[in-house]
């Protein structure tokens, strides 16, 4: 599966509220999504297991197009969410089967329920990319699976980190990273699966790490749980904490999601905080610095994002840009 590029870099000035009053605010909240009452209210709105049907939600969601830069979203609801790289999340249907995949979703379904396109897609950082897969649907096309379950969007989502389609006929349910129904606190998502369509027990959803690299040109530079080097943006502030990079920007530099101390060996300390985005994203920082990955590095060790635009670069231990070339 290849990596979405040709993408626009858009800077859009986003101030985010930090969760630690370290870093320069105290806490606030932002970029809420909808309860699940919401999507329980659509569901009888429609009056279907799917929700919508006709063109409904035409224009407000990016379709069937693929998923590109996976990310995580940390939400309030549900804990982690699976998204694609502009933030609409992604959803799973109780009546498709993992084993083998096989969706059940054609029709005006197909129409409220668009599949995600498979092919150009990138797991997201801390995500087994091993759980990536795809589906031949009865049209002919390839659809993205998650752990075995084909995956959609919902038409009724109309911005990054809406939560419209949780729980729409009891059938339709946000994603977690490994493919189960995405559960606050539920480890391998437990009882929220349900009895389920051929499912396995499967893995938890995997945990965000950090750890300090060897690099022969830039010296000791951070990276993630999958190896790829970390940067930071010179357009954020750490005082009061902001990031700059939201929309297509993020679909280039996916957000670094939390990271518990325990999983950060050599890493300072000291700023070590997580940002609550607006767009519903949770954020790892270092020295109250927002991180990201690159979708531009495609191994372990690549640097391709190392110096890019004059504005992004390498992050040392200690939270510091590595400018060494």
């Amino acid at each position: 599966m290849g990596i979405k590029r040709g993408t626009t870099l858009a800077t859009v000035a986003v101030v985010v509220a930090l969760t630690a009053t370290a870093c320069g605010q105290g806490e606030t909240k932002a970029g809420a999504v909808k309860p699940a009452g919401a999507a329980a209210q659509a569901g009888s709105e429609y009056g279907s297991d799917y929700g919508a049907g006709g063109d409904a939600g035409a224009g407000a969601n990016p379709g069937t197009k693929a998923g590109g830069q996976l990310a995580v979203a940390q939400t309030e609801q549900l804990g982690q969410v699976l998204t694609d790289s502009a933030g609409f999340t992604l959803y799973r249907f109780d009546k498709d089967t993992p084993k083998p995949p096989k969706s059940n979703c054609d029709g005006d379904c197909a129409k409220a329920w668009p599949a995600v396109a498979a092919g150009d897609v990138t797991a997201a950082s801390g995500m087994d990319a091993a759980v990536l897969g795809e589906v031949t649907r009865s049209d002919g096309s390839k659809q993205l699976t998650v752990g075995g379950w084909p995956v959609y969007r919902f038409a009724k989502d109309t911005k990054a980190g809406d939560l419209n389609g949780q729980g729409v006929g009891g059938t339709w349910f946000a994603l977690a990273p490994d493919g189960k129904k995405a559960a606050k606190g539920a480890a391998g998502q437990g009882s929220a699966e349900g009895s389920g369509a051929g499912e396995g027990s499967g893995a938890a959803p995997a945990t965000g790490k950090l750890s300090v690299a060897k690099n022969p040109k830039l010296g000791d530079i951070v990276v993630d749980g999958n190896g790829m080097t970390v940067y930071r943006f010179k357009k954020d502030t750490a005082w009061p904490m902001a990031s700059n990079c939201t929309g297509d920007c993020l679909a280039k530099w996916p957000v670094v999601p939390p990271v518990d101390k325990a999983n950060a060996k050599g890493i300072i300390e000291k700023g070590f905080s997580v940002l609550d985005r607006p767009d519903g994203k949770k954020q790892q920082s270092i020295d109250c610095w927002p991180i990201y990955t690159f979708t531009g590095d495609k191994k372990p060790g690549d640097t391709n994002g190392q110096g890019v635009g004059g504005t992004w670069y390498a992050v040392s231990p200690d939270g510091k840009l590595v400018t060494t070339s």
